[in-house]
């Protein structure tokens, strides 16, 4: 007789959370002498001198989130943990009805389900594209956790005076972060090939950014406040202009952050 083998438990957001500690390492601007000047600028400008390098971030956020083509709000909490992933839950409603969701990139594994009231399944996705779909989100999350960019297995390439590239690999799979930033070292857009079908076809990696619309301080981090993301993101200009195509067809969510704590 064969043995079932119970699936396990999916990790929650609150024991992502526990599984880091607190740093004990803190941020010296001296250490970023060999960096670009971009890259530098804006490193020193994201945190504080002597901020705790934190491998992990908590964000509270409200925004509105594309469902089809409707827009509809959302609140929602995510904890980043670099070495292991991120969980994003949230709350929207159709028709009066609360919908319960969450994205999720842990150990490796990737999924997202939502259901209206938490009871009836409205979508649910699983998968190595959905997998891997999910590292490229967590790679481009990197902006509300500049401390990872500080680590000296990220490689930097100067591509003109506001712009910069960090490579580097997350969970198996490689990333390279075009960063627009301001004379003041403000980050402006963020821009990356994310795997995807965003326009329902078979998976391939495209253009995936973030617009920063505004900027806040948590806990000695300057920080994204309020942005829009999406598909076919058009940032290659020193002014970081977007593309037609972004906000007709690859805007889909736009959030502001309500309250960021780091570990």
């Amino acid at each position: 007789m064969t043995k079932t083998i119970p699936k396990p438990k999916p990790v929650s957001i609150e024991a992502l959370w526990q599984s880091t500690s607190t740093s004990d390492r803190y941020f010296n601007p001296a250490l970023l002498t060999q960096l670009p000047t971009t890259a530098r600028r804006y490193l020193e400008h994201a945190i504080a001198p002597d901020t705790p390098l934190a491998s992990a971030v908590r964000l509270w956020m409200h925004g509105d989130i594309k469902l089809g083509e409707k827009w509809r709000s959302f609140r929602g909490e995510e904890v980043i943990c670099w070495h292991r992933g991120m969980i994003w839950r949230a709350t929207t409603w159709m028709q009066g009805l609360p919908i319960w969701g969450a994205d999720r990139i842990v150990d490796g594994v990737g999924d997202m389900e939502w259901k209206i009231l938490g009871l009836f399944p409205v979508m649910k996705a699983a998968g190595e594209d959905v997998t891997r779909s999910g590292v490229g989100r967590l790679q481009g999350e990197a902006v509300w956790l500049p401390s990872v960019l500080c680590q000296p297995d990220i490689v930097w390439a100067e591509l003109n005076a506001s712009q910069v590239q960090a490579s580097f690999t997350t969970l198996g799979e490689p990333a390279h972060l075009t960063l627009t930033v301001s004379e003041a070292g403000t980050l402006e857009c963020a821009k990356f090939q994310r795997w995807g079908n965003p326009e329902g076809a078979a998976y391939h990696y495209e253009d995936f950014g973030v617009q920063v619309e505004e900027s806040g301080m948590f806990e000695g981090y300057t920080i994204p406040k309020r942005i829009r993301a999406g598909w076919f993101f058009g940032c290659d200009s020193p002014q970081g202009t977007l593309c037609d195509r972004f906000e007709s067809k690859g805007e889909f969510f736009r959030c502001t952050i309500d309250q960021a704590i780091y570990r």
